[in-house]
């Protein structure tokens, strides 16, 4: 009998066997790379000292920088060698870590001021369940910062077996289908911005749509409010 296939275990599984990789790029990608703007845009949209919860938060890097900017911050991940590499940051009731499942958050109703999910809904089975979850955890009012690869982001790769019937842990959402789902469910939709890889220069395409820009980036940032 085949045995069958749990889309949320497999994500651990894989996350699990990332963790080493991820947490040798994390501090480049947050402090000079892809993830380099998130925070600063946070600090446009949400108040500082306000408890935020960061969805997916992998080696607790993102956190750990929300953190030192004056945020208290609990992070979440599904893979367990992600949170015990996250908590070996720092002890503080300020920051802190918990294994969890974006889908199935264990958090009480209306918890946090704010969120942050970076390149996490990509990695749920149906990322309608995943943004309902952040809105029942999320304060009135509250404020999600959320990132999701666009078209050329080279970790799409995740998904391509899918064109041989294989089964994969990564989505094909693209930032256009997400902002659609935000609206049709209740979210307002504050900002956004483009991170676009090397090659792109954002002075050329100023001029562009959001459509347009966001079929350059490799990741589109979002601020939704509930």
């Amino acid at each position: 009998m085949t045995e069958q296939f749990n889309w949320h275990v497999e994500a651990e599984r894989v996350w699990n066997d990332k963790a080493e990789f991820w947490n040798s790029k994390s501090k480049g990608m947050w402090e000079e790379g892809s993830r380099k703007t998130i925070v600063p845009f946070i600090k446009q949209h949400i108040e500082i000292g306000n408890h935020i919860a960061d969805l997916g938060c992998g080696d607790g890097y993102g956190a750990y920088k929300l953190y030192k900017e004056g945020y208290c911050v609990t992070g979440l991940d599904l893979s367990q060698d992600m949170i015990e590499r996250a908590n070996k940051r720092l002890e503080t009731d300020r920051l802190s870590f918990v294994q969890g499942d974006l889908t199935k958050l264990p958090f009480q109703d209306e918890s946090f001021d704010g969120l942050m999910a970076v390149n996490s809904l990509e990695w749920t089975e149906v990322p309608y369940v995943g943004l309902e979850e952040m809105k029942r955890v999320l304060k009135p009012g509250g404020k999600l910062c959320v990132g999701i690869l666009g078209p050329t982001a080279m970790p799409r790769v995740n998904s391509y077996r899918r064109v041989y019937g294989e089964k994969v842990v990564c989505n094909t959402m693209m930032p256009w289908e997400l902002e659609k789902m935000a609206e049709e469910t209740g979210w307002r939709v504050l900002n956004g911005h483009g991170v676009y890889k090397r090659g792109v220069e954002p002075e050329a395409i100023e001029h562009f749509t959001d459509d347009l820009k966001q079929a350059l980036t490799f990741m589109w940032v979002f601020i939704f409010q509930k």
